[in-house]
């Protein structure tokens, strides 16, 4: 199995989890001191995800991209739920053990569902929150019963049926044919997930609750970035959070992979609102 990673760090945390990442190493930017710019990807991705995004906010701020636990080059620890409490945990170890005092979070997906549980546990660690294609509310009970069947399904034919059936409709319709090798490419990260490490963080998603409160009440910039033609994440589930410091952007003909489909307005979005903060920060 091939791994597809933009990892060029690796570390252990206490309870012995393997977490690759990619770090800049940069200490300067025009952002606040020993904080940095966290980049969590989505499901059945890697950090990968934020390849055509890094160069254009390289520079402004040290940029971290970990693989969560059973994806990328990360390890897959034998548990039958990764809950998105225990990957903020991993979190949380992951920043201290780099002395990163405080983070501005971008996440897409899975990431988003990540970034909200560590919000809501760390308040104080968190300058900023992006959802990238992700909501705060919690699954349906028919997408709960869906993530039941894609973890039966994928510990039952493996890893690679399933992103076979599953990557393909992250993209917008038109792009499917279009951008045939961004699908492939998106697929192959998808391949280097752990099987059980999917079914587990299937189960974790799934157990999720309703974070739009945390989302709401948070005192930090906001940005929620959705696609119009996102048939995973529609834009009002993104969107449920209002007022002066929450922006809103949608991307046109954008499905539920703007990172690829529409790297330079994401990336210009993401700059724009980096340098944006660096101008408030304390």
């Amino acid at each position: 199995m091939t791994i597809h990673s933009l990892a060029n760090n690796q570390m252990k945390l206490r309870d012995g989890l393997q977490i690759s990442y990619y770090d800049t190493g940069e200490a300067s930017g025009v952002l606040a001191e020993q904080s940095a710019i966290v980049l969590l990807h989505g499901y059945c991705g890697s950090s990968s995800y934020w390849q055509n995004i890094i160069p254009g906010i390289t520079g402004l701020g040290r940029i971290l991209a970990p693989d969560l636990r059973g994806h990328g080059g990360s390890s897959a620890p034998d548990d039958d739920v990764y809950g998105m409490d225990i990957l903020a945990e991993d979190l949380l170890q992951f920043i201290d053990a780099l002395q990163v005092e405080s983070v501005y979070l971008f996440g897409h997906s899975l990431g988003g569902y990540v970034s909200l549980a560590f919000a809501e546990k760390h308040p104080e660690k968190v300058r900023s929150l992006s959802l990238v294609h992700s909501t705060a509310m919690a699954d349906s009970e028919e997408a709960k019963q869906n993530r039941d069947k894609a973890a039966a399904a994928i510990l039952a034919d493996g890893i690679e049926p399933f992103v076979d059936g599953l990557i393909p409709k992250l993209f917008a319709p038109g792009h499917r044919e279009t951008m045939a090798d961004k699908v492939k490419e998106i697929v192959a990260i998808g391949y280097g997930t752990s099987a059980a490490g999917a079914a587990a963080t299937a189960r974790g998603m799934k157990a999720r609750p309703d974070r739009r409160e945390v989302l709401d009440k948070l005192e930090v910039p906001r940005l929620l970035i959705a696609g119009s033609e996102d048939a995973v994440i529609p834009s009002e589930k993104t969107f449920t959070a209002e007022g002066p410091n929450v922006s809103h952007v949608v991307l046109d003909g954008v499905g539920h992979m703007g990172m690829v489909e529409s790297p330079a307005a994401v990336g210009e979005r993401v700059a724009a609102f980096i340098r944006f903060l660096s101008t408030i920060r304390e």
